[in-house]
């Protein structure tokens, strides 16, 4: 079947083109689609042709016709429901719901009397509409596994504090371990804390154990062993920096905003004797540097109030201090206090 392709033959084709515009020897244009580079059975032409309007692949020399109902890749923009909003997205893929969020889910909203009168639902049809919502929510946890997550992602958006980001990263790695095998035989809100204080490390937002443990309500000590065992198993190793608690500590004590300056600078100075400060718990180090900056600095505050936010003993917020000044001391350092 010959016919004459219509629409201009120098429009770009949808599908991707192998040589646009290669000449030959002879000054023959060469023109191939992807699934068609051999030349036309009729008359021997390299020169193929897309009609997005037709859906139709034809030769531009002979006008044979080679394939014809080709599928659009392209965005469909028909409007069907008469409103103003013409995309064809949905919501993304998302970590945080046991089924990436794939499957329908039927809203209670809208089976109450209000909503259901305004969508002209009757109450016999509303009532088989509850029914068929509790199946659904059924069907979605049928296995185990599945459950689990529903469980590990409502502890993850409810108790970890966290950014709508890292909670997506916590769900990650929690759906990552559950496949492996390691939840099996251990806490759900124990591993899924200490997911959520390892990945809140990794992006230098540091969560105090104890914070965490509070928080979902497991014990520090098995909370402590399984963020161990959670960093071995997907090699998250990183040491906590004492600033990382800087801003944290200065917001939870009410500590003016200039005071951060004098604090980093003393940190600086610090920093570079790691004799000093490693090995030892970066909340303590950050609580003797805000301690004794704040009491220099015209905005004192007691040696419990410090030690109640970062979670230290008096005695090593004193044994920190005696060290800080030894050190400054031999530096050179003048110290008001």
């Amino acid at each position: 079947m010959k016919m004459n392709p219509e629409g201009n033959a120098g429009e770009e084709p949808n599908r991707k083109l192998r040589a646009d515009s290669n000449r030959s020897g002879n000054n023959i244009i060469r023109r191939t689609l992807e699934g068609h580079t051999r030349p036309c059975v009729d008359c021997g032409v390299t020169d193929w042709q897309m009609d997005d309007a037709r859906g139709e692949i034809t030769c531009n020399s002979c006008g044979l016709v080679v394939e014809e109902n080709v599928i659009d890749p392209g965005a469909e923009w028909t409007n069907r429901d008469r409103s103003q909003d013409r995309s064809r997205v949905g919501q993304p893929l998302t970590y945080t719901l046991a089924d990436k969020g794939l499957n329908t889910t039927i809203d209670v909203r809208d089976l109450n009397s209000g909503s259901a009168g305004r969508h002209g639902i009757s109450s016999q049809s509303r009532r088989d509409w509850r029914r068929r919502r509790v199946v659904d929510e059924r069907s979605k946890t049928r296995k185990s596994r599945e459950r689990n997550l529903v469980r590990a992602n409502q502890f993850i958006r409810d108790h970890s504090g966290l950014p709508k980001p890292l909670q997506e990263e916590t769900a990650r790695l929690y759906r990552r371990l559950s496949g492996e095998g390691f939840v099996t035989g251990r806490s759900i809100a124990g591993v899924t804390a200490a997911c959520a204080y390892l990945v809140a490390r990794q992006e230098n937002l540091p969560r105090q154990i104890v914070e965490v443990s509070e928080a979902f309500d497991v014990k520090e000590k098995e909370l402590s062993r399984l963020i161990r065992q959670v960093s071995r198993k997907l090699n998250l190793h990183k040491i906590s920096s004492p600033d990382q608690y800087f801003d944290k500590f200065i917001s939870d004590l009410e500590l003016p905003p200039s005071i951060h300056t004098q604090i980093e600078h003393l940190w600086s100075v610090i920093q570079p004797h790691e004799e000093l400060w490693q090995g030892k718990k970066p909340m303590g180090v950050a609580a003797a540097l805000i301690y004794k900056v704040s009491n220099e600095a015209s905005s004192p505050r007691t040696q419990s109030e410090v030690c109640k936010i970062a979670n230290v003993s008096e005695v090593t917020l004193r044994g920190l201090l005696r060290l800080i000044e030894g050190l400054l001391s031999q530096l050179g350092e003048v110290s008001k206090q």
